[in-house]
């Protein structure tokens, strides 16, 4: 069977020809499609090191879970989206890098959530309220939505009037508070001047009363008290602060006073589904790249052409193989 202009095989290799010459020219076309804005605040303080994840079998500490769901939570976005980043410690966030085009800088964005570490922090306390409340103010300021990721826990305590007042506006910015780490209190890795783990806090080892301003309600009854020399009492407060859990309660107010909503990072679930629910979507034009698909389109059509062949090669082969069979004639009557 040979072929000609007239068979279906030709056009189809024609076609596929085409389709793939057209990859070699980059063809874009731009078009209007919706994307998102976030910065992303990574709480690197001590309690964020307690190991209470848990990956192929292995136990992760906090940090690394949260780094983990948003390198997925980068291959999730639609370009053009931008990501910013930046990490928390003491009473403030620091801003690593603004808005980055999550496609265009995707390699670098996920090298520097990779690089991530407890010891890039400048100060041991965690006032998570005052750092979370100026963590908006700066998202406010970059014009994006706001993932705050922490474990909640204050150190030291919160004084007894509580954390301080949000002045901001409520739901000016929007995004999540992200709690991280399990519901039972775990134990916090120890670390020494050169950064060795050398066991866990103890109990004598970490404030488990803020002793600033106001002493709380029932202070003179406590051994020592004193009104004006001892107004939290003469012993040392004793407590569960060397030991750690996600401060679930704590963060879904912080998110109620501030238009925030409020997600639990569980290992294996998407945050990306929890973020898209309250993110504001923006649309921005795009270039969408046809080279996929001009590519599938040749693959297509060449296996088109290679099926038709077979099919045909194969109907010859039955033919030339069958025998030759002569249909019998009618008897004449007598």
């Amino acid at each position: 069977m040979r072929a000609d202009g007239r068979d279906p095989r030709v056009a189809l290799l024609a076609l596929a020809t085409l389709s793939l010459a057209a990859t070699f020219f980059a063809p874009k076309i731009m078009i209007r499609r919706p994307s998102f804005d976030f910065l992303a605040i990574v709480d690197i303080t001590g309690s964020m090191n307690v190991r209470d994840y848990a990956a192929f079998g292995r136990p992760v500490s906090r940090l690394d879970a949260v780094k983990t769901a948003l390198r997925a939570m980068l291959a999730e976005l639609p370009c053009p989206s931008h990501v910013a980043l930046g990490v928390f410690t003491e009473r403030r966030p620091f801003l690593l890098f603004e808005p980055i085009d999550v496609c265009a800088d995707f390699t670098p964005l996920q090298a520097s959530i990779e690089a991530l570490d407890w010891r890039m922090a400048w100060e041991g306390d965690s006032r998570i309220s005052a750092g979370f409340f100026r963590a908006i103010d700066m998202a406010r300021e970059l014009k994006s939505d706001l993932l705050f990721f922490s474990d909640g826990q204050e150190a030291p305590p919160l004084p007894a009037r509580g954390a301080p007042t949000f002045e901001g506006r409520a739901g000016e910015v929007r995004g999540l508070v992200v709690g991280v780490g399990g519901y039972e209190l775990s134990p916090i890795p120890k670390f020494d001047d050169r950064g060795r783990e050398v066991g866990f806090h103890g109990a004598d080892d970490v404030p488990h009363e803020s002793r600033f301003g106001l002493p709380p309600e029932g202070a003179e009854r406590r051994e020592g008290y004193n009104a004006r020399n001892a107004p939290f009492g003469a012993s040392a407060a004793v407590g569960v602060e060397h030991l750690s859990s996600v401060k679930e309660d704590y963060l879904r107010s912080l998110a109620e006073k501030t238009g925030l909503s409020y997600a639990h990072l569980e290992a294996g679930k998407r945050l990306w589904k929890d973020y898209a629910a309250v993110a504001s979507v923006r649309q921005r034009e795009a270039a969408l790249d046809l080279r996929p698909f001009f590519g599938a389109a040749a693959a297509v059509l060449t296996f088109m052409a290679a099926a038709a062949t077979f099919f045909a090669q194969a109907f010859i082969q039955m033919r030339r193989a069958a025998p030759f069979y002569r249909f019998p004639q009618p008897r004449r009557s007598k």
